[in-house]
This record gives C-alpha cells, sequence and structure tokens, in this order.
C-alpha cells in the first residue's frame, strides 16, 4: 500500500500537464481590460498550469470559479471547457473528493460536443485520459493518450498521461519509451519528477532521488515544491530512512501546512520511529485532510497494532463502505488481511483480467491467493511483483511468507530477511510478524543440503615405479 503514495503524488504531476496543455496565457474574464495588473488567482494558476507545474488549492478553485462564470457567457467555448474539466480532475485528485470526477467528465464531454476529437479537440481528449487515470481506467486512458500522440507526438503534456496509463497497466518498457520522449520535448520540475518515478520503478534507487531534487530544484510553486519534497520522503521512506523521511515531509508542510501526502507520510514515519502517540494525531490530521483509500487502511492497521480495535474496524467500515474509484488494491489488501481472502482474489482476478498488470495487482493478487489458501498459484505473481524492478519490502514480505507456507524454505528466509533489511518499520503490523516468521524458519544450517554434497572420490591406487 505504501507504494501507492508515489504514483498517487506524481499523477497529480499529470494532470497538472493537462492544464499546461488547455492552459491560455490570460484569464477570459480580465482580457481586453488595459494595462497588466498584478496576476490575480485564477491568472496565477493558469501561469502555473502553462509552465506544467502545480498551482495551490486556493489558485486552483479560483480558475474553476473563473471558468464557471466565463462559460456561462460563453457557452460554446471549449478550450475553456476542457480547462475546466482538467482543474475539476486535478482538485478531485488533490482533495480525495471524488465528487469532482462527474463535473470533469460534464466539462469535457461539453468540450468534445463543441468541437469533437475528429475536428482535432486534443486538450479534452487529454483531460478524458488524465480523468481515466484518476479513475484507475489505465486502459481508457492508454487509449485516450495513445489517439493524441498518434495526432500530434510532440505534444509533450500527453506523456504523463501516458506514462500513468503504462504503469498501471504494468507495461514498464511502453512507460520508459514515453519517458524518453518527453524529455525530448520539455524540461523542468515535471520531466524530473517523471524521471524520478520512471527510475524508482526500475529500481534505481539513487537515480530517482537525484532526479527529485532536481524537481525541487525547479519547482515554480510552493504547490509544486511540496509536492516534490513529498515524494522524496516517499523515497526515503522505501529506503527504511524514517528520520530522512519524516524531514522532508516536514519540509514540505512548512510549505504547505495542509498537504495531504506530506501529512500521511509525516504520520507513517512517525508510527516507524516509536512515535506512536504523535503518529494517531498525524493520521486524524492526514485523513481529515486527504482520506484516500491506502491511507484508511494504513491508519487502521496501525491502530490495530496499538490494541485499538474498535478504531481501527472503523476505519475498515469506512474504506469498504466509501466510493472509490481505481481502489480495488487497497480494498483486496484490506480483505485479504482484515476480512474475506476468497472475495480478495475474485476482486484482484477481475482486475487482472481488465489488463491492469502493475506491481502493485500482482502482489495484491499473490496475496489474496495465499490468504485464500491457493498459494502455489499465488507464487507465480508474488514473483512478477518482486522481480520487476521496484524494492518493496511489504511485496518481499508477501513473497517470503507465500514460500515458506510452500516449505520452500531458503528462499523464503532469504526474502524475509531481505524486507527487514530494506525497511525494518515497513508496517505497524506486517513488520513483527516477518519477525516472527524468520523466527519460525530457525537458523540457517552450515550443513549442504544433501541434494548438494558431493560424494568423496576413493583414494587413488599406488603407482607402480
Amino acid at each position: 500500500m505504501k507504494t501507492e503514495n508515489v504514483s498517487r503524488t506524481v499523477l497529480a504531476a499529470g494532470v497538472g500537464a493537462v492544464l499546461a496543455a488547455t492552459a491560455l496565457l490570460y484569464v477570459p474574464e480580465f482580457a481586453g481590460q488595459g494595462p497588466p495588473s498584478p496576476p490575480g488567482p485564477a491568472e496565477r494558476a493558469v501561469i502555473a498550469a502553462h509552465a506544467g507545474a502545480q498551482a495551490s488549492l486556493p489558485d486552483l478553485a479560483a480558475l474553476i470559479a473563473d471558468r464557471e462564470k466565463w462559460l456561462r457567457a460563453h457557452p460554446d467555448d471549449e478550450v475553456s471547457w476542457a480547462e475546466l474539466g482538467a482543474a475539476y480532475t486535478e482538485r478531485g485528485g488533490r482533495l480525495g473528493d471524488v465528487r469532482d470526477y462527474p463535473r470533469a467528465e460534464q466539462a469535457l464531454r461539453r468540450s468534445l460536443a463543441e468541437r469533437p476529437a475528429a475536428g482535432g479537440n486534443a486538450e479534452a481528449q487529454l483531460g478524458m485520459g488524465a480523468l481515466a487515470a484518476a479513475r484507475g481506467d489505465w486502459r481508457a486512458a492508454k487509449e485516450w493518450g495513445e489517439r493524441v500522440r498518434k495526432a500530434d507526438p510532440r505534444r509533450w503534456p500527453v506523456y504523463p498521461v501516458l506514462i500513468d496509463a503504462y504503469d498501471g497497466l504494468g507495461e514498464y518498457k511502453a512507460a520508459q519509451k514515453a519517458m524518453q520522449s518527453l524529455e525530448g520535448l520539455h524540461a523542468g520540475a515535471v520531466v524530473r519528477a517523471r524521471a524520478a518515478q520512471t527510475y524508482r520503478d526500475r529500481g534505481w534507487r539513487e537515480d530517482a532521488d537525484a532526479a527529485a531534487l532536481d524537481a525541487v530544484a525547479l519547482a515554480e510553486t510552493d504547490a509544486e515544491k511540496a509536492a516534490g519534497l513529498a515524494r522524496l520522503g516517499d523515497l526515503a521512506w522505501e529506503r527504511g530512512e524514517a528520520e530522512e523521511a519524516l524531514g522532508r515531509y516536514g519540509a514540505a508542510l512548512r510549505l504547505v501546512r495542509d498537504h495531504g501526502p506530506s501529512l500521511a507520510g509525516r504520520a507513517r514515519s512517525l508510527a516507524a520511529l516509536g512515535r506512536t502517540d504523535e503518529a494517531v494525531r498525524g493520521w486524524t490530521a492526514a485523513l481529515a485532510r486527504l482520506p484516500l483509500p491506502e491511507y484508511l487502511l494504513e491508519a487502521g492497521e496501525l491502530y490495530e497494532s496499538l490494541g485499538r480495535d474498535g478504531e481501527a474496524r472503523a476505519l475498515y467500515d469506512r474504506l469498504r463502505t466509501g466510493t472509490w474509484p481505481g481502489a480495488e488494491v487497497p480494498l483486496a489488501l484490506l480483505d485479504a488481511d482484515h476480512g474475506d481472502p476468497a472475495a480478495a482474489a475474485a476482486r484482484m482476478r477481475a482486475e487482472w483480467a481488465r489488463g491492469h498488470r502493475s506491481v502493485r495487482s500482482a502482489d495484491a493478487l499473490g496475496w489474496a491467493l495465499h490468504r485464500s489458501g491457493a498459494s502455489k498459484e499465488a507464487l507465480g505473481y508474488a514473483k512478477r511483483a518482486t522481480e520487476e524492478g521496484v524494492r518493496s519490502a511489504l511485496f518481499l514480505y508477501h513473497r517470503g511468507e507465500i514460500e515458506r507456507a510452500l516449505d520452500q524454505t531458503g528462499p523464503a528466509r532469504r526474502h524475509l530477511e531481505e524486507a527487514l533489511r530494506i525497511h525494518p518499520s515497513f508496517s505497524p503490523l506486517h513488520a513483527g510478524r516477518a519477525v516472527g516468521a524468520l523466527g519460525a524458519l530457525g537458523e540457517l544450517s552450515d550443513e549442504l543440503p544433501a541434494e548438494l554434497r558431493r560424494e568423496p572420490k576413493p583414494p587413488k591406487p599406488p603407482q607402480a615405479r
């Protein structure tokens, strides 16, 4: 579940790239009113979007209000409809408010009605791709993105949309190729952030951190800088460096004090450092600001590890009963560990059949199968999750437990040890279980297994003189 946080941070950059593709260099309401004055909130959002940067939430809200007002008087302006749809999608993702997604779709379809895709309305098509990605419909996101790329391969904002789609489908070579195209067409924070994600997905941790530092240095706005610092925090967390992650999340929160991913990352890091009272308060603040499914699951598992079972169940119930587009993985992990593993396996089989074959999907499917008693079938998915490049302590723990259930003692010990070596506190529940599983396997014997022993050679007969 922790691995999703980086991709969600990067997805916001993808929507920002779509806004950049649609943004005008003026706000319609203020056009033709004499000499330029200092930019207002809506204008600042447009300027940020034009640069591919992330606007502040107040500026984004001002842009939405301005476009809504403009379109009441100019309902045939397809570009402004596309801008409005992209802005709704970005706000919905950054606030965790799915009510913005139907509004985004309505605005984008209105743009396509005013100027169809066949007529060259690339802006609305890009918006539809970003909306599909926000909803976790990676196949639709790929289709929208590839239409735009085919029509205009040099339109750089299409590549962040395609990278998200390819990642969600597990098409990592295609994602890497799209990344190379993006680097050849554009520069700046959005490109370096994407490079950090690509390097992370390939297991190149130092390169990912260097690219993320570049993205922070090149950021144009406080919101974009905070997103970059949160990404650095996620990378530090995945390396098992909770203290460093805490510092990076804190730096982000000093820029944007209610930055949702950083509030969640801070709570996670405090829990890993044993500062559980602060972690509980941190999760309360994070969930009030950004109630994402993976955050509900993670906070619930912290409460369960502390014996606060009632509060944990309340969060699990909130996750089960919510409307969460694209939340199949956290829901499956919830059922696998805290509910009905067979239902979790069925959920992830359906997701796999839809073509959603990322390492996250492979891990969740393998774990759900194992928990439902199908460990032999589960192992292939666990191997896929751990051999694609991403170095995830949680994925390795899952694989080690599956191998232990299959009496594959050596591989199980190796993968459980590696999970704890990467991050000794990777989960408030499962890290302790990994330690217990290693203890149950016992110490590694000094003797070679029988199948690897070499029979001693008979002595040679003495040679005659």
